[in-house]
């Protein structure tokens, strides 16, 4: 039987990574380089050199290619394959209509899609939620993002923003404000916001400060930093309640540099859920904590040209 694979890119602020992903989720080859390697403005430049050395060597080893899956950081007219206007990490994709363009190169179907919708249809359908009716992903890195599956449907939204879970408001009376809005889950646990908050309240920790920096702090028994991470563990505790409240879904995972950081405060995390969740609803939601690195979005542009596919019996 002819061996078959998806086209897989997640495009990130940092590195772009691509892989040829089988049906059955399994990866046959992977690539990655840095996304400006070739200086500011050259991320097409980037996923077109990996994109072409996939592409050869599924010819080369007789691999056909069904299609492009595509993971982007930002909000995506998925219906279009065109990138949205708000996309700070690799702005000269904005507007750009990478659908298109992708399929007129390779001569096959291509599907984009925002970067943590591809990582959700990923763990939906190959890993940690395979089988769930429904699903949230919550990723917590650098900013905040999120995938939410429902009845079997990935939840874009009328305008793309459907999954925006860092703009959940968590605290009406705060002089908190991150880069997007006041009183934010962004602004308490996203790890820009974790390292300027420490910033400013634990100088003594230095001028070069991490998210990183501050759990380590707070594990080395530092008071201040354990403060710190405390009020972030209530924060994602009460962000994930407004979760389990509104949409109970049968799984919540979290992810991303900052949840590795928060596993071992998993169960500090798990407590401040239950002070705020309806408990009948957290009795029927499963939340779990991953460490998962960028060949699982990856993985991920796979699960979406299949679920889009599926959908509408073409690509």
């Amino acid at each position: 039987m002819a061996r078959q694979a998806i086209l897989s890119i997640d495009v990130g602020g940092t590195t772009t990574a691509a892989g040829l992903v089988t049906p059955q989720g399994e990866m046959l080859a992977h690539a990655q380089a840095a996304t400006h390697s070739e200086g500011p403005g050259t991320v097409l430049d980037t996923l077109f050199e990996l994109a072409d050395g996939l592409a050869a060597t599924a010819k080369a080893e007789g691999i056909t290619l069904l299609g492009l899956g595509v993971g982007v950081p930002g909000v995506v007219d998925a219906e279009r394959g065109i990138v949205g206007e708000d996309i700070k990490n690799v702005p000269e994709l904005a507007g750009c209509p990478l659908a298109e363009r992708l399929a007129a190169r390779y001569g096959v179907s291509a599907l984009v899609d925002n970067d943590v919708n591809l990582l959700a249809l990923g763990q939906w359908r190959f890993g940690a939620a395979r089988a769930a009716r429904s699903l949230v992903l919550l990723a917590l890195g650098t900013g905040v993002g999120g995938g939410i599956i429902l009845d079997g449907r990935l939840v874009r939204g009328a305008g793309g923003y459907g999954g925006e879970l860092g703009c959940i408001p968590i605290n009406f009376d705060t002089s908190r404000v991150s880069a997007f809005g006041r009183g934010w889950l962004d602004s308490y646990v996203s790890g820009r916001e974790i390292a300027e908050t420490a910033r400013q309240r634990l100088p003594d920790l230095g001028d070069d400060i991490s998210a990183a920096t501050v759990f380590q702090a707070a594990r080395d028994g530092h008071a201040g930093a354990r403060a710190l991470v405390e009020e972030v563990c209530q924060a994602l505790g009460a962000g994930l309640a407004i979760i389990v409240n509104a949409l109970n879904p049968e799984v919540v995972l979290v992810t991303g540099g900052v949840a590795e950081s928060l596993i071992p405060m998993e169960g500090t995390v798990l407590r401040w859920v239950s002070e705020y969740a309806f408990r009948r609803a957290l009795v029927t939601t499963r939340i779990q904590f991953l460490s998962l690195d960028k060949r699982a979005t990856v993985v991920g542009g796979a699960a979406l040209y299949l679920y889009q596919t599926s959908r509408h019996g073409g690509g």
